[in-house]
């Protein structure tokens, strides 16, 4: 059944910049009444402004997520705006890049806090509403790293690997609550400030490439979820491809990835290191876009003009998983 997004009560962390920001706008075009959380006040305030400026009510609850206390009044303060939350979206993430031991563990330890806990958190807010309601749809934002390791961001796949987990327990738990919901999102390498807000303790300049999705095409995925639930749903062709990479040869695959990884950051220009949002907010970084594709000339979504390129990287990938396969027949 396809569910109508107007009315519906929608809560979403991580909603000042990037993909929450997008996720804000994107359900309230549609009529949903949003609930919105982050730990910036004044921007959440003004992202609120902007959904109720598109016909809809809105509300701003400061919140960090790694404080179970302030999760639970978030949830709270939702009920007692509208009455009931009907999807939670657990969005608000964060990350170390570079050599593991060259971060402070306690960055290591926020990247935990924000992503795993964060979300088990918001689980734990929405769960019991959900369930004394008979419905909700529960999504987590896990991305392409719950997927396949991401070398030089030991603690973030860690995070990633283990929400992925989480997300899939909690499904077969509520395996008899037909109408709740727990769904995974897999986005690929997205154009957010997140990257401006995460640390970076490399010494090197962070390149993402070409294949660069936009913060709006993990917003329509959120709203197609609550359309129609699904368990794990990737974003972008890349997401995919990993996905089944490393389900049929994941040393390989890990070898090529840390390979890579290894030869780009040697080819990167200096950069200074930073603890970015991690600790404590910073002013910058508070849109949806963070201006990757503007600065490389990339399209406003990869997701129509990767198509084809997609179908011929999982062709690849099934001819050279097939002649391995093949080979180790042959021995």
């Amino acid at each position: 059944m396809t569910r109508e997004i107007a009315g519906l009560s929608i809560v979403i962390t991580g909603a000042s910049s990037g993909i929450g920001r997008a996720a804000a706008l994107a359900f309230a075009k549609r009529g949903a009444r949003v609930v919105l959380a982050a730990r910036r006040t004044e921007l959440i305030e003004e992202v609120a402004r902007e959904c109720r400026n598109l016909g809809t009510q809105a509300i701003a609850v400061p919140t960090d997520v790694t404080d179970a206390e302030a999760v639970d009044h978030l949830a709270q303060a939702a009920r007692r705006a509208f009455g009931s939350i009907d999807v939670w979206i657990n969005n608000a993430g964060t990350g170390v890049f570079g050599p593991y031991q060259d971060a402070d563990i306690a960055l290591h330890r926020r990247t935990i806090e924000v992503n795993l806990l964060g979300s088990m958190h918001g689980a734990y807010a929405a769960l019991p509403v959900f369930l004394g309601q008979g419905h909700g749809i529960l999504i987590n934002n896990i991305s392409l790293g719950g997927w396949v390791p991401s070398p030089f961001a030991a603690a973030y796949t860690a995070s990633k690997f283990a929400l992925r987990g989480f997300s899939a327990s909690l499904r077969q738990e509520l395996g008899d609550q037909p109408d709740i919901h727990v769904c995974g999102v897999f986005p690929a390498i997205i154009d957010t400030p997140g990257f401006e807000h995460g640390a970076n303790v490399s010494g090197r300049q962070i390149d993402l490439g070409p294949l660069i999705y936009a913060p709006e095409d993990v917003a329509e995925t959120f709203v197609s979820l609550v359309r129609r639930p699904r368990d794990e749903v990737a974003v972008g062709w890349p997401a995919r491809a990993a996905q089944i990479a490393y389900a049929l040869a994941p040393g390989l695959t890990e070898h090529l990835m840390g390979a890579a990884m290894r030869r780009a950051l040697k080819r990167a220009a200096p950069a200074p290191r930073t603890q970015g949002a991690l600790l404590q907010p910073v002013p910058t970084g508070s849109g949806v876009s963070g201006g990757w594709r503007d600065r490389k000339g990339l399209p406003f979504s990869a997701r129509r003009t990767s198509t084809a390129v997609g179908v011929m990287a999982l062709a690849g990938l099934a001819l050279l998983f097939g002649t391995r396969a093949a080979a180790r027949a042959r021995r």
